[in-house]
């Protein structure tokens, strides 16, 4: 058993049993004792996050100070927090764990030196350590003595706001501090709140102190040493299509591109959807379901096997392990040479064709855009997929206004000269979805250049161009959505009627975005 420790009554936390930098096997072993948690069959630990079992958006705020207040886009993503009621609500969660056992993790963001971040996390429950230690980068025993944080997580899901005394909206909460570099959260157990929480923060800071560009991405690299990068919301397929056999995974979910057009990895784990998950269809991910692993509200036979197609608790099954239970990894979680990027987007309308080259315009466009659908289960009272519009692939976690971080891609482009291709992970018109293994197709494809000597077609409306041929997919029908339509007409008034809600959707963007960013519109 550890033996490190360390007192946090500087943070207000007097009295607590520290349980200090305690090994991923030590934290199993202790969710299991105290009977927080279950073992599954694989070794995996599985726990129950109990009311939420997913993230809770308009519970996310950021305190408003002199760092935010003419910087961040206020509104009901990044919801304005007062700082004397952020004060007083730390000082009652801080009380509420003191005297308490607690678990502190110290690790770190950004996996390229120039831009490390130290964190240290908090934790009331030793699954939620897990978590951390799974999540963000992990730092040898050697460093302990002369750590300091640069960001302090604090997570306390039992302890619950009073909302007319604390300013929060309901119990549960999730707060920025930028000036005290605090992210604190309480109410809720969902363990993603502590991921994005950190993320977010990086998103903000990364660009406007650093001139690095942020992504809600994951990436992957090839033998060449070319790299790949893949936008998209959760659910739309990031963590399935970077885990490829035959590239070497940098992450999975958020990445910086540097001025030296390096591409690095935010975080030292995955944390990936489970839903209908199989060894035949994910096996990469399968296999990384192991000791050190968490899955999360998922339900298993008296043996432990789970059965990953059950829902019962929520759509929004999950599991987060170690990036390093992936075989094909990246060393130093770091890419060079971007050469192909990868908008993935759930059309819930059957519109959009598989796979589709953009022009730099088009590119900035739909970034800005972030077309997709909300896929169950990500987000509180989602249920069905339901069409929206997520600026630059995951506004919830993107602080300043979508114009910015849509100028900084634009110029990347531009310097790198990347392929951008936006590939349709939803349905098409028969409301089929595309399958897992017809993307990873025509991804390869793109991805080796093959599509690069077949006859491209013009979009209507959208202007993307889309190849007519791939040897590898199952049915060259599907390439072409109108050709899954039983009803042409009804395709053409689809087609119009999501356009114009791309239209619409610009409005507020377009006092930021400039003459060449609006020629990628659809044209109506």
């Amino acid at each position: 058993m550890s033996t490190k420790t360390l007192s946090i009554d500087k943070y207000g936390i007097k009295g607590a049993n520290v349980r200090y930098q305690l090994s991923a096997d030590e934290l199993h072993a202790e969710t299991l004792a105290k009977g927080l948690g279950k073992e599954a069959s694989s070794g995996a630990l599985a726990v129950n996050t109990g009311k939420f079992t997913g993230r809770s958006p308009q519970d996310r705020f950021i305190v408003e100070d002199a760092i935010t207040k003419d910087r961040v886009w206020w509104g009901k993503i990044n919801i304005p927090f007062a700082p004397e009621k952020f004060d007083a609500l730390y000082e009652k969660v801080v009380a509420f764990l003191s005297n308490k056992e607690v678990y502190v993790h110290d690790g770190y963001v950004c996996a390229d030196p120039k831009y490390r971040t130290n964190v240290r996390t908090i934790t009331e429950l030793p699954w939620s350590n897990l978590f951390a230690n799974n999540m963000f980068l992990r730092i040898d025993d050697s460093e302990l003595a002369g750590f300091k944080e640069d960001w302090l997580v604090i997570n306390a899901p039992s302890f619950l706001a009073d909302p007319a005394v604390d300013g929060t909206r309901q119990g549960n909460f999730a707060i920025l501090n930028f000036t005290r570099k605090i992210a604190l959260i309480g109410g809720t157990g969902y363990t993603g709140e502590i991921k994005k929480g950190i993320f977010s923060a990086m998103n903000f800071e990364l660009p406007v102190f650093r001139n690095t560009m942020p992504m809600h991405c994951s990436a992957n690299v090839g033998k060449d040493g070319d790299t790949a990068i893949f936008f998209g919301l959760s659910g739309t397929g990031k963590t399935t299509l970077s885990a490829d056999p035959n590239r070497h995974l940098i992450g999975d979910d958020e990445h910086g591109w540097t001025p030296e057009n390096t591409v690095f990895n935010f975080e030292g784990g995955c944390y990936a959807k489970v839903i209908d998950l199989t060894a035949e269809k994910e096996p990469e991910i399968f296999g990384a379901i192991k000791k050190g692993a968490i899955l999360e509200n998922v339900i298993m036979d008296e043996k432990g096997v789970v059965d990953f197609s059950r829902t019962d608790i929520t759509e929004n099954t999950r599991v987060s392990y170690p990036i390093y239970h992936i075989a094909n990894i990246q060393p130093g979680s770091i890419g060079h040479n971007p050469k192909n990027i990868f908008f993935l987007t759930f059309d819930a309308y059957g519109v959009l064709p598989p796979i589709s080259k953009l022009t730099p315009n088009q590119a900035a466009y739909q970034f800005i855009s972030g077309y997709t659908s909300k896929v169950a289960g990500t987000e509180v009272g989602i249920t069905t997929p339901q069409k929206t519009f997520s600026a630059c692939f995951g506004a919830a976690f993107m602080p300043l206004h979508p114009a910015e971080y849509g100028k900084m891609l634009a110029a990347k482009i531009k310097e790198s000269g990347v392929n951008v291709w936006l590939v349709n992970t939803g349905y098409n018109g028969k409301m089929k979805r595309c399958s897992l293994k017809d993307t990873r197709a025509l991804i390869t494809a793109a991805l080796t250049g093959a599509l690069n000597k077949v006859e491209f077609k013009e979009l209507p409306i959208f202007g993307f161009q889309v190849p007519q041929s791939c040897a590898t997919v199952s049915d060259q029908n599907i390439l072409n959505p109108e050709n899954t339509w039983d009803d042409k007409a009804q395709f053409a008034a689809k087609s119009r009627e999501l356009a114009e809600a791309f239209v619409e959707n610009f409005k507020k963007f377009e006092a930021g975005a400039d003459a060449e960013v609006l020629k990628g519109a659809p044209k109506l």
